[in-house]
């Protein structure tokens, strides 16, 4: 009679390694999934997207008894069509230029010298005078220096969220851009003067107070200009 075959039992480490590998093998199949990139959502940042901000109901004019009564959307002949109401559109001019550099240099130089005279007769008359002089230098020369440059120059259309008493506006908005490879956003707020409005609603980020600008994005290519994970921590470290 054949002797009944006998079957190693798995080892256990074994039996897990590859749970742990079909783990990783369907979170990556996950992850590249077109669905579920699709539904990956911008990073979160410091500025709040800001949603279209619809202009105040004006309601009911009160009867005044006069023939005039200004309906809603009326604007004055001296003001045209420039905004000047919550909900208005405003485009804003990004301009943005910014140059820094800075330099140090610095220096220092010490020396200094001694020596002893020995007397010519007595006891002490052996000694070399040469061999009881000294002498002491030092020397420091450090050099640095730093510069930046950075320039964005764009155009983004925002909506005024708040009027304010003194003729002033606070507005804001965005423009996201879904493209093959990620996703673009650019985000703007700030306080404007109302006469700082062209007659073709356009404002200079210069003449902007309090602005937050940003411009960023996520996808494939803003992920390859980063660096990876294992040369961020060895960086951080590293001693040199």
């Amino acid at each position: 009679m054949a002797p009944e075959a006998r079957h190693p039992a798995r080892s256990p480490v074994v039996a897990g390694c590859l749970a742990s590998l079909l783990a990783m093998v369907l979170a990556f199949a996950l992850a590249a999934s077109p669905a579920q990139a699709r539904k990956k959502e911008p990073k979160p940042s410091s500025f709040e997207p800001s949603l279209p901000v619809r202009p105040a109901d004006p309601g009911a004019a009160p009867a005044s008894g006069s023939i005039f009564a200004a309906a809603a959307g009326y604007a004055p002949l001296y003001r045209g069509t420039r905004a000047g109401a919550v909900g208005d559109p405003v485009t804003i001019a990004l301009v943005e230029t910014t140059s820094a550099s800075k330099s140090v240099n610095s220096k220092s130089q010490k020396g200094g010298a001694g020596g002893i005279v020995p007397p010519s007769a007595g006891l002490l008359s052996f000694l070399n005078p040469n061999a009881l002089n000294a002498s002491s230098s030092s020397s420091f020369n450090g050099q640095g220096s730093a510069a930046q440059t950075s320039a964005l120059a764009s155009t983004l259309s925002v909506t005024i969220a708040e009027v304010r008493s003194n003729g002033t506006a606070l507005v804001r908005g965005e423009k996201t851009m879904l493209l093959s490879q990620g996703d673009e956003w650019i985000r703007f707020s700030g306080i404007v003067r109302l006469a700082d409005i062209d007659a073709d609603n356009v404002v200079p980020s210069t003449r902007v107070a309090d602005a937050h600008v940003e411009y960023s994005g996520n996808g494939a290519l803003q992920r390859a200009s980063r660096q990876g994970w294992l040369g961020r921590f060895f960086n951080m470290i590293s001693p040199f």
